[in-house]
């Protein structure tokens, strides 16, 4: 172990030294709007994807508790053993009728949706598009898939259809997120989807940041942009952001999801996620649905923070989503800076490479549907007075 040591403190040092350590926050409570208690202080948090507030909220949390009592803590097996309960079943459909799709398949995470997905649909004789500031997970998906891989620019989707032209494969794929989870700006699916046609490619979309949040109902990105299933057949969610709960799924065609039961490993080798949580889920999909003052809020608050933004000398990028990153550049001064909004009462994450590109630390803000006017306008006075407006680059 000492030599195991060794070999690991150096980097870990370096790490420090380049203001990129990541430490673990402790959260002790949580309270109505967002009101936390993490590490022995009080405050406002900014920073989660708890998008609607549906995180805290009673009636999810009984709906959880009756179904333990029912069904117990855990699924006990994968789905193909015996870990796919009905509550489960009941839960796919709900989705598949949400997504507006046939079908519905239930992952234990998102990033195991991911590579579940990209790995059963491309191989070593397949060629995939995908967007430069991806999430991780379609990352390291696309990479273990065994296809070849070439990254587009940001957002591009001219670009992208120029990879699928330049591209001899067996089966092509565009696959992109719906929202970026750190700059909160969208996927062009529409010329993206164009693309695709154009080239016989499938548009994979992972929605994590737009379900619950955007289109009719909060029925996602795609749904906004006026896209069915024809131009994204494989269309792939969170449950643990603007849901509240916790797992994720694919929607598609029935052909797609039967594909998936038989080749995605990361869903035939693990077990299931926790009943309680499907029965969860399944009351804070009707929510979603039923209370649409949330996205209406939202939408509310989005505009207030960026008029606050705007009129204090804050620059901010053209995202109209919750997430709104002010971006600060060197790694040390964000996490500078998010120390001293902490100080203040506001809890803001900030965010440094690798999880953004070098150069382009930030902090991210997120917004939710039940944060009060006062808390986002308390928030922005205190970014201008931890901020040197004079200093701050705007997002590209």
């Amino acid at each position: 172990m000492r030599g195991l040591d060794q070999a690991l403190k150096p980097a870990l040092a370096g790490l420090a030294a380049e203001g990129l350590y990541r430490t673990r926050r402790v959260v002790e409570s949580t309270g109505p709007g967002h009101r936390v208690r993490v590490d022995g202080r009080e405050c406002t948090a900014f920073c989660s994807n708890d998008y609607l507030g549906l995180a805290t909220d009673e009636r999810i949390a009984e709906a959880m508790r009756a179904a333990a009592s029912t069904w117990g803590a855990g699924a006990g097996a994968a789905h193909l053993v015996t870990g796919h309960s009905a509550v489960h079943h009941a839960l796919e459909e709900a989705l598949a009728d949400f997504a507006g799709r046939e079908r519905a398949l239930l992952f234990s995470t998102g990033y195991m949706a991911n590579l579940g997905v990209v790995s059963a649909l491309a191989g070593r004789d397949d060629f995939i598009a995908e967007d430069r500031l991806n999430h991780a997970s379609l990352i390291d998906a696309a990479r273990l898939s065994g296809a070849t891989v070439r990254r587009y620019r940001h957002a591009d989707a001219g670009a992208a259809e120029r990879r699928l032209a330049a591209a001899d494969a067996r089966r092509r794929l565009i696959v992109t997120d719906g929202v970026f989870s750190m700059d909160g700006n969208r996927a062009p699916l529409a010329e993206l989807a164009a693309a695709a046609s154009n080239h016989d490619a499938i548009l994979v979309v992972d929605d994590a940041h737009g379900f619950g949040v955007l289109g009719e109902r909060g029925a996602g990105t795609a749904a906004a942009a006026g896209l069915g299933p024809a131009d994204v057949p494989v269309l792939i969610g969170t449950l643990g952001k603007a849901f509240g709960t916790f797992g994720a799924f694919v929607a598609g065609s029935e052909a797609l999801v039967e594909t998936l039961i038989h080749m995605a490993r990361t869903y035939v080798y693990t077990t299931a996620p926790p009943p309680p949580v499907a029965a969860a889920t399944l009351a804070s999909l009707a929510i979603v649905q039923e209370e649409t003052w949330r996205q209406e809020r939202l939408v509310e608050l989005i505009a207030r923070f960026r008029r606050g933004a705007a009129a204090a000398g804050l620059r901010l990028g053209a995202a109209d989503t919750p997430i709104q990153p002010v971006l600060i550049g060197d790694s040390a001064e964000a996490l500078d800076a998010s120390e001293r909004l902490l100080e203040r009462g506001y809890w803001v994450s900030a965010i440094r490479p690798p999880t953004v590109p070098p150069g382009s630390a930030r902090l991210r803000v997120t917004l939710s549907a039940t944060h009060e006017d006062a808390q986002v306008d308390g928030l922005v006075t205190a970014l201008a007075d931890v901020l040197d407006v004079d200093t701050r680059v705007a997002l590209a």
